[in-house]
């Protein structure tokens, strides 16, 4: 890969061979392009969708990398943060290479910036979709009182539930179809990361999943309690029990909450989370006619 401007590559090992470094040396705000290359160097190029991923980076002549690009359609294409001007080169980078663009996933500022960018020039629509933060745990607080069961970590037995419980949170959270179900939930349980919050008959009542350490860092995702059973700290003692084990590995622990709810805000910053950085995604359309 040409050490300078933007350079664009569908070969994974290219690209983190020049963008590791980067990428491990700010493993919170880089932790969604760090998990997703990992599941794609582990699981193969169709682990997060039936496309093959794109990657780029951008540097200067003969320095650092300095700024990432992952697209893995038919998701927004993930920046690391951008100054508008290099927002704008990649923009045109991107329309110049007929890249098809859905949408951009970025820090806020980074993502209002690229948006701008490929609307001035493609003329495409730009709508912000979602707003999320991410936060981190700085000490974990537990909930005062548990409800009546336990969590434990899910297995083999529990596969068509989870795969049920990813369609219902997709459906709640408006997230785009990509990863078929069933191999969600495989990749889960091959590394232990859901746990299930159990009433005291054996009933699963709540999820909190998290992904494999990367970089130091361990992001909780998804959380997620069926609408008729919220409402009884189900979701908050499984996410303390995750929270904890993760911690207790000497990880980092992150997660990314949306802030079109406040409820589920004030549930992690109860448990000890503190905000880090806001995030946006801007979903594009392509001009009539």
């Amino acid at each position: 890969m040409e050490p300078c401007d933007w350079q664009l590559t569908e070969d994974l090992d290219e690209f983190l061979h020049a963008a590791g470094d980067f990428l491990r040396s700010r493993p919170a705000l880089h932790t969604v392009t760090l998990t997703v290359s990992e599941a794609l160097r582990t699981r193969g190029p169709y682990a997060h969708g039936a496309e093959a991923p794109r990657f780029g980076v951008l540097c200067d002549a003969g320095g650092p990398v300095r700024a990432t690009l992952l697209h893995t359609p038919p998701y927004p294409i993930q920046l690391t943060p951008l100054d508008p001007p290099d927002a704008v080169a990649l923009a045109g980078r991107l329309a110049e290479a007929g890249h098809q663009v859905p949408g951009v996933w970025a820090q806020r500022e980074t993502a209002a910036a690229f948006a701008a960018a490929w609307q001035h020039r493609t003329g495409a629509s730009a709508e912000q979709s979602e707003r999320q933060r991410l936060y981190r745990l700085a000490g974990l607080t537990p909930p005062d009182r548990l409800p009546p069961g336990r969590a434990r970590v899910a297995d083999a037995a529990d596969r068509e539930l989870l795969a049920r419980w990813c369609v219902e949170f997709a459906a709640d959270t408006g997230a785009r179809p990509g990863q078929d179900p069933l191999q969600w939930a495989d990749s889960r349980l091959a590394h232990g990361g859901a746990t299930l919050w159990e009433t005291p008959d054996g009933t699963p009542v709540s999820l909190a999943g998290h992904l494999p350490e990367s970089a130091g860092q361990i992001r909780v995702a998804p959380v997620y309690t069926p609408a008729a059973l919220r409402g009884h700290g189900y979701a908050g003692a499984v996410t303390a029990e995750v929270s904890g084990r993760a911690a207790a590995t000497g990880a980092e622990v992150l997660l990314f909450t949306d802030l079109a709810n406040p409820v589920s805000n004030r549930l992690y910053q109860r448990l000890g989370y503190r905000p880090v950085a806001d995030f946006a995604t801007w979903t594009f359309a392509a001009p009539a006619g």
